[in-house]
């Protein structure tokens, strides 16, 4: 039997010149160096930038008078939690009280409660008798409709509270029947603790009194304008003025900035085919505008998910974005401009429109076709989180000046600009051959009114388990 060996090519007499050493005198095509930080930053590209001279943008609103309207925080250890007695001030009836001692009383006196899914924290009509601070999980606030079916209204999560007319009404009722939806942990401040409270808090009893005498308001919490209608003859009109917010806020540009290096020898010598400073000058400048549209999300002083009105953040019904919830969101607000999303919560909300059996039409954004929802597009954002349990948020906006929305805010025509609101200054050559670029862009965005940008919270975005 004939046992054929394989021919070893590399051993083989070669008859012509090979692929590798050829390679040696051609010359490369070469693409441009490639950056896999890039994303579409479609945030960026849809808002209208107003342009702030002297680095600051003032935002006039009419007077106000709801405030405290922040989120609830709590010490957590292991199974116990704890209101931050400072924490308390987001309550608008406590907003104002400064004195430690009093809101550590009144921190000490709530009590925990761990409630499974289903349990019945509050029946409507019954008398209001506790504050309700939510430290885990979710409540559903349901109503009675004129035919007598329940109707389920907003959903309540960590954070919220409810029930603080408490404080400053003991004649009240509950307005909604409170219902577990998942394992909830609630810290609670009853009417017998809260009357014990005011008998040896006698400051405390007196800030709560002068709650109570609010100027009249409108819907929104600013001050009424009178107005007369459908009357006849000659009745005497009531004066009215229009008061503005003494202490409105003030938006100052932040910005990004970066020192780039390139040697002498590189820049002089290396710029054949591609200018090896302009590519450097082009990474950076990516790389910067990334971290600008993180920023205009995710900001403490500034991003959208920090800015927005805790009256605007709602949370799913269940865990996933359903139509439901989203519907929910954009009823919030007229005339919503874009909705905004991570591509994972994206997909999350496309799955459950496929169980509904539901196929949005898709919309044309500056030429791309892009999901929508109701015509709205609902467009990628890579920089809204992901937390450690799969849950992120979808983002409502209605964008422009004019709409009173939401705002990118910038300045063109700085010194050495290189694109709008973005300069490169050339700072030297040191003893070492190194010529350094200062690049910077300046940026901000604004909420013009608390309806303007709206938030779906919380939303599950992992697969659910067979």
């Amino acid at each position: 039997m004939t046992i054929e060996m394989p021919v070893n090519t590399e051993n083989a007499a070669r008859q012509s010149l090979s692929t590798t050493a050829a390679h040696q005198l051609a010359t490369t095509t070469k693409s441009e160096p490639q950056m896999q930080g890039i994303s579409s930053r479609w945030l960026t590209r849809m808002l209208p930038w107003t342009q702030v001279n002297g680095g600051v943008y003032r935002v006039n609103r009419r007077l106000s008078h709801t405030v405290g309207n922040g989120e609830v925080e709590f010490v957590i250890d292991g199974p116990t939690a704890r209101v931050i007695p400072l924490e308390l001030t987001e309550i608008p009836a406590l907003h104002g009280v400064t004195d430690v001692d009093t809101l550590s009383a009144v921190a000490d006196r709530f009590e925990q409660h761990d409630l499974p899914p289903g349990t019945v924290v509050t029946e409507f009509g019954n008398p209001m008798n506790q504050l309700i601070l939510i430290v885990h999980g979710k409540i559903a606030t349901i109503g009675t409709d004129e035919y007598g079916e329940h109707t389920r209204h907003r959903v309540l999560a960590a954070g919220d509270y409810y029930g603080d007319a408490t404080l400053t009404d003991p004649d009240t009722i509950w307005p909604h029947t409170l219902k577990t939806l998942t394992k909830t942990t609630l810290l609670t401040l009853s009417r017998s603790a809260l009357d014990g409270l005011l008998d040896r808090h006698p400051a405390l009893a007196e800030h709560l009194a002068h709650h109570r005498e609010k100027p009249p308001q409108n819907t929104k919490g600013e001050a009424d304008i009178e107005i007369t209608s459908g009357h006849s003859g000659e009745p005497v009109l009531q004066p009215t003025y229009v008061d503005y917010d003494t202490n409105p806020r003030e938006y100052e540009l932040s910005l990004a900035q970066s020192v780039l290096r390139i040697h002498t020898r590189v820049a002089d010598l290396f710029n054949d085919p591609m200018n090896q400073t302009q590519q450097q000058l082009r990474l950076t400048i990516e790389a910067l505008y990334e971290r600008r549209e993180h920023d205009l999300v995710n900001n403490p002083e500034f991003g959208l998910l920090h800015n927005c009105d805790l009256k605007q953040r709602i949370h799913t019904q269940s865990g996933p974005p359903t139509p439901d919830d989203l519907d929910e969101l954009i009823s919030m607000r007229r005339n919503t401009t874009l909705l905004l999303a991570h591509p994972k919560a994206i997909a999350a909300f496309a799955r459950e429109c496929t169980k509904a059996h539901i196929y949005p039409t898709p919309t044309v954004v500056d030429g791309h076709q892009v999901p929508a929802w109701r015509g709205i597009p609902l467009l990628p954002c890579n920089k809204i989180p992901v937390s450690p349990t799969n849950t992120t948020s979808i983002l409502a906006l209605r964008t422009g000046e004019k709409n009173q929305g939401v705002i990118g805010l910038h300045q063109t025509g700085i010194p050495d600009e290189y694109e709008p609101s973005l300069n490169i200054r050339f700072t030297g050559i040191d003893n070492q051959s190194i010529i350094t670029y200062l690049v910077s862009c300046y940026y901000s965005t604004a909420v013009l009114t608390p309806d303007a940008l709206g938030i779906l919270d919380n939303i599950q975005i992992a697969r659910q388990a067979d």
